[in-house]
């Protein structure tokens, strides 16, 4: 007999297990699974730093939620409706995140004596009411995968390894996902170990078969599509989003995209995502250090290139010097920080902003250079073109704050027509564009642009165009070497103006205040945006009026961003750090802007910033 179905308008799942469960795969397809049938999400990634952390240990534990509705949905979610819980590690790391009431899955093949003692455990939590306050399914994954996989010629470790492939055919079935798409996915992955593609989509398959005949699930679960804007649609990381603007950028711009690089987490993939796409105009370079990465990129662009170099926090304090270097020489440059927690190796696959102070200021000498921020996975592609845009156009560094939170999360993309992406075509310099001292045409290297006071960019090699390049001072118009002290003076200035000058084709900052009678401005930049405007969201419905504002140019900030925070009673800014940007804020305009900080290695949750506003609206009282 068929189930009831109960529609939802929204769930949010979490699959947690060992870091060898397979939990990061199976929450990618269940995400991919979704974005298919129409549904608008987001999800968190959440893994060990550890390449093998120790097995069946708290500190061994990957998990991976995600959000997903028949609405825009705007976060991961403040706590899961869904645990599944692979082992007792998964179950007691993840258990205090529960609210009452939410469902719990659980392996019951591992919660064995072992495995309990290892996470502190003298009495199983299935059998000692630990769990009265959910809704608990104990299941023999384990055990039911080698079953269904009983005629499969394959090792009892093998056939275990499909356990998560069972649980997700199993939750596809609980909330009505396809599973095809999945099974397009086995296909491509094991086209060359039919044993394995075998295997594993008869464990998918058996788990959803097990949902249709066992009595442990009363009914399932439907959610359905989201309205979207008519177009073409992908789920898609920030990662991978930031690497094809990049590329996209490269394309508007006529020219030839070079990454410079050295791995690091959780940067990583933009360089695994652009060396293959080769046929596009993109060299991929993996340096052995970040020094030389950053040099490949500033080399690349004095050739005539699109220099690209990607990292994160740790990698950009090594990098410092070169980019001071690009300053120098007035060249573009694009570095992509994928901030992570610090200070040092700190939380490699955890989330923060705390680089903006290093971005801004990291360098010795008065280097400045622009700051771009993204706000959401999506956005990474935008943020990405406007940062390349911005390099080509004034001639600078460029440096994208990208985070841990929006690299690794994802949420469905509508795709752009290349057609509607802004023109970026370069000029270059071909032709002598002064006179000498001797009276004869002549090259000047730092003559500038009236309005955006960029220096012409002449590939080398170009006949009567040749200059020198180094990190000593040049002298303004001619680039040669200068220790004239009111040189430095004028060429300091000139680049801080340059820098300044990008304000003047930056949107304003845009205020979302529905009632337009909002005194408390909740401010943010990079990857706040959602669980801000969730926040918003959630206390509007309570009658707490509020305004929201976000900043993604953070050097220079906008030209209106004086006027916004003067215009209102309170202003707060959350940040993951302990309050960078608005301090810089409070010193630029001398406005009271409060911060409210966390640095957890965990994006903000919406229900925490909603409290926020709350407390600072009814902190106002009334108005008299």
């Amino acid at each position: 007999m068929s189930k009831p179905v109960q529609q939802l308008e929204r769930v949010v799942i979490r699959f947690a297990g060992d870091s060898g469960d397979g939990m990061q795969l199976t929450g990618d397809r269940f995400t991919s699974d979704a974005a298919f049938h129409g549904n608008d999400l987001s999800t968190l990634p959440d893994f060990p730093a550890e390449i093998r952390a120790p097995q069946g240990t708290i500190h061994g534990v990957s998990s991976f939620q995600l959000h997903i509705a028949d609405h825009d949905v705007l976060t991961p979610g403040d706590a899961p409706d869904v645990l599944v819980a692979m082992n007792p590690a998964a179950l007691k790391s993840n258990l205090g995140d529960l609210p009452r009431g939410a469902t719990v899955i659980v392996d019951t093949d591992e919660f064995n004596r072992r495995n309990l003692a290892k996470v502190g455990y003298a009495v199983s939590p299935l059998d000692d009411g630990t769990l009265e306050s959910y809704h608990v399914h104990a299941l023999p994954l384990t055990s039911i995968t080698v079953q269904a996989l009983a005629e499969h010629d394959l090792s009892r470790k093998d056939k275990e390894r499909a356990k998560n492939m069972f649980a997700l055919g199993l939750l596809s079935w609980l909330y009505t996902r396809p599973i095809s798409t999945t099974e397009r996915f086995i296909v491509a992955k094991f086209a060359r170990k039919p044993d394995l593609l075998a295997a594993n989509i008869a464990a998918l398959r058996a788990g959803f078969n097990y949902g249709e005949t066992t009595e442990d699930f009363a009914h399932t679960y439907a959610v359905l599509a989201a309205p979207m804007p008519t177009g073409t649609y992908r789920n898609i990381t920030g990662n991978v989003a930031l690497s094809y603007g990049l590329v996209a950028a490269a394309h508007r711009a006529g020219l030839r995209l070079v990454l410079g690089t050295y791995p690091i987490t959780p940067a990583s993939d933009i360089l695994h995502v652009l060396s293959g796409l080769k046929r596009f105009g993109v060299t991929t370079l993996q340096a052995e250090d970040e020094i030389a990465g950053v040099g490949i990129a500033i080399g690349a662009s004095f050739g005539g290139a699109l220099g690209v170099t990607t990292t994160s926090g740790p990698g950009l304090a090594l990098k410092a010097e070169a980019i001071g270097l690009a300053v120098s020489l007035e060249l573009p440059l694009v570095v992509v920080n994928v901030q992570r927690g610090g200070p040092s190796t700190g939380l490699p696959t955890k989330t923060e902003q705390a680089d903006l102070l290093q971005a801004l200021f990291g360098r010795n000498g008065e280097s400045p250079v622009a700051v771009v921020a993204p706000q959401s996975p999506t956005d990474c592609f935008d943020a990405a073109i406007e940062a390349c845009r911005i390099a080509t156009a004034y001639r600078t560094p460029v440096i994208l704050l990208s985070d841990g939170y929006l690299a690794n999360g994802s949420e469905p993309w509508n795709v752009p027509g290349v057609a509607d992406l802004p023109d970026l075509t370069v000029t270059f310099t071909t032709e002598p564009n002064g006179i000498g001292d001797d009276g004869k045409p002549a090259f000047h290297p730092y003559a500038r642009d009236p309005q955006t006071l960029a220096r012409p960019w002449a590939i080398p090699g170009t006949p009567g165009l040749e200059h020198r390049i180094g990190g000593i001072e040049k002298a303004d118009i001619t680039g040669n070497i200068s220790y004239d002290p009111d040189n430095h003076e004028r060429m300091t200035a000139l680049r801080a103006e340059k820098i300044a000058r990008i304000a003047d084709t930056i949107p304003e900052l845009a205020i979302d205040d529905p009632d337009g009678d909002a005194r408390v401005l909740m401010i943010g930049w990079g990857s706040t945006y959602g669980p801000i405007r969730q926040a918003a969201r959630t206390a509007r419905l309570t009658g707490h009026h509020v305004a929201v504002a976000h900043l993604r140019h953070l050097n220079p900030f906008p030209r209106n961003t004086a006027e916004v925070l003067r215009r209102y009673e309170r202003v707060i800014m959350p940040e993951m750090n302990l309050g960078q940007c608005a301090m810089l804020l409070r010193a630029a305009y001398l406005v009271d802007v409060q911060s409210y900080t966390a640095v957890r290695g965990l994006p903000f949750k919406g229900s925490e910033l909603a409290d926020i506003i709350r407390t600072a609206v009814e902190g106002l009282g009334a108005v008299t």
